[in-house]
This record gives C-alpha cells, sequence and structure tokens, in this order.
C-alpha cells in the first residue's frame, strides 16, 4: 500500500509542476515582469507549500529533526538533483541577477539559519520572525526591480491571452495536487523508511526531502523541456529561500524548533552550504553564465555522493 501512495504522489506532483508552469508564464505575460520573478514568486511559493506542510506538522507532533531536516535535505536535493537533471534535460542560460541578487540573497539566508541554530541549539519564533520579514523585504525588491523590466521572452504566444479565470484554475488545480501529491508521497516514504529502520533525520534529509523536491523536479524539468529555463533556475534558488525563510521561519513562529540531532549541525547543513556555494564557480567555470549538461551531471553524482555518506555512516 505504501508504494502505491508514493505512485499516486509522483503522478499528482507532476500534474502540479505543469499547471504551475503554465499559469506562471501566463503570469508573466498579464503583468509584463521577467519569468525569472514569476518563478521565483508563484511557482517557488507553491512548491515550497510540501515542504511547509511537513515541516509545521513535525514539529507540532514533537518531530524536530524532521522539520529541520526537510528543508536543508531539500535545498540539497534542489540544487544536486533537481538542477543537476534540468540541466542534463538541457544546458540552462544563467541571467546576470543570479549572481547580483538571488545568489547572494540564498546565500545570506543558509549562512543566518546556521548561525540561529548553532548559536543555542534552537530556532526561536523571534528568530523565525527575522526570517519571514527578510522574506517579504526580499519579494519586495524583487517585483520591484521585475516590473521595471518590462521585456518577456518568446513563448507559447497562446499563453498571452489566457483570460484570468483560466490563470487562477491551473493555479488552484496545481496547488491542490501538489498539496495532495506531497501529502501521500511523504507518508508512503516514511512508511516504507520506518520499515527498513533508519533515525527520523536521516528519513527527513533523504526520502521526505526528496519527495518535497518533486514538485521543483517536476516543475523545473518542465520548464526545461519548454525552453522556459529562466523559469527553471528562477524557481530552484527561490524555493531554496522560501524554504529557509518561510518554511522554518513561519514554522518556528508557531512552535519553536529544536536541533535534536547532532548530525544536523556537524553534517548535513554544511552539505546544504557547500551545494548552494559551488554554484558560483559552476556558473563560470570554464563557459561563463552557463550550466551545462556535463555541470549537471557533476551535481547528481555530488547528490548521490551524499545520499551514499547519510545511508552509510554511523
Amino acid at each position: 500500500m505504501s508504494l502505491l501512495w508514493v505512485i499516486l504522489g509522483f503522478t499528482l506532483l507532476v500534474v502540479g509542476g505543469e499547471f504551475l508552469v503554465r499559469s506562471s508564464v501566463a503570469l508573466s505575460f498579464k503583468f509584463s515582469i521577467s519569468k525569472m520573478v514569476i518563478g521565483m514568486t508563484v511557482v517557488s511559493f507553491a512548491t515550497s507549500a510540501p515542504e511547509l506542510l511537513v515541516s509545521v506538522q513535525a514539529a507540532l507532533s514533537g518531530s524536530p529533526a524532521i522539520a529541520i531536516n526537510n528543508v536543508v535535505g531539500s535545498n540539497i536535493a534542489n540544487i544536486g538533483l533537481v538542477l543537476g537533471v534540468t540541466a542534463m534535460v538541457g544546458a540552462i542560460a544563467v541571467d546576470k541577477s543570479f549572481y547580483k541578487l538571488n545568489w547572494p540573497v540564498m546565500m545570506v539566508f543558509s549562512i543566518v539559519l546556521y548561525y540561529f541554530l548553532k548559536n543555542d541549539n534552537v530556532l526561536t519564533a523571534i528568530e523565525g520572525s527575522i526570517l519571514f520579514i527578510g522574506l517579504i523585504l526580499f519579494l519586495y525588491a524583487l517585483i520591484k526591480k521585475g516590473k521595471k523590466d518590462t521585456s518577456v521572452e518568446e513563448v507559447d504566444d497562446a499563453l498571452a491571452v489566457v483570460s484570468n479565470f483560466k490563470i487562477i484554475l491551473w493555479l488552484a488545480i496545481g496547488a491542490t495536487a501538489l498539496y495532495f501529491g506531497s501529502e501521500w508521497l511523504v507518508e508512503g516514504s516514511k512508511e516504507i523508511a520506518r520499515s527498513v529502520g533508519v533515525s527520523e533525520a536521516v528519513i527527513g534529509v533523504s526520502l521526505i526531502a526528496i519527495g518535497t523536491s518533486v514538485p521543483e523536479l517536476a516543475a523545473s524539468v518542465i520548464a526545461a523541456a519548454k525552453q522556459e529555463k529562466a523559469i527553471s533556475l528562477g524557481n530552484l534558488i527561490g524555493s531554496n529561500i522560501f524554504n529557509i525563510a518561510s518554511v522554518l521561519g513561519l514554522t518556528a513562529i508557531i512552535k519553536p524548533i529544536t536541533v535534536t540531532e547532532p548530525q544536523i549541525l556537524s553534517h548535513d547543513i554544511f552539505w546544504m552550504l557547500g551545494f548552494s556555494f559551488i554554484l558560483i564557480p559552476i556558473i563560470f567555470l570554464p563557459k561563463r553564465l552557463q550550466i551545462s549538461r556535463g555541470k549537471g551531471f557533476f551535481l547528481v553524482f555530488a547528490y548521490g555522493v551524499f545520499m551514499f555518506l547519510i545511508f552509510t555512516r554511523g
């Protein structure tokens, strides 16, 4: 039965990803803002919804290790697995705004999260509020900057004349599919993981993290296959920012999150920082502003090494 829930969850997440991409492109036409901004707001928020639901539920049910490692593991999976696989589908051209604004903001949020957790082994309500306020300020700056850039790249012209009702309907279908898909996938994954006897921290950073990253994988691969590469990269970086600032921020406001598994701070979070940092040398070397298929393979390989170490450590 667990396997059935996992399969159904995957199916719904792929469907949700397709509707999110459609509505995102249509929105970029409606508001004359760049697809990168749409990817980092609408798509990122919707595809981060599974992490938010899982982390809040885990914190309230006394499983803080799952709440933290779900986000840490998802951020690692977004870069190592999702971005890697997306680049293997087709090389991704990188916009200058990536290293001028988006990447620095992701690194700041990641380092601040590490400091908050390392400081006293607790993410308090005040610290959660700081993260969430930081997200609001970032989104304000992003949207303000995006409205100045009125050029929208060549995409499916049919999406330029989609009605508001259809856009809302697509967003609703996408969000609903993501919600139920993530619930079923996570529950099925937890049952399968527990049947083989692994800890909550390992469940959180591996199977649940991969499960809640499937919306990002689906949305990004579909976007890449349709040549919507701006959405692919914007969605992933935006999702990592949302995961830290919105998912952990809101969860900590509802209930402070305690670090109960020492390997989160001694191992897992350094992998998250490493995967985030390595994006800069990857986009500049050897070919500037491009994530090629070879670089995508490297990211997937590095993610495979991370997963191997997770399941073989004491």
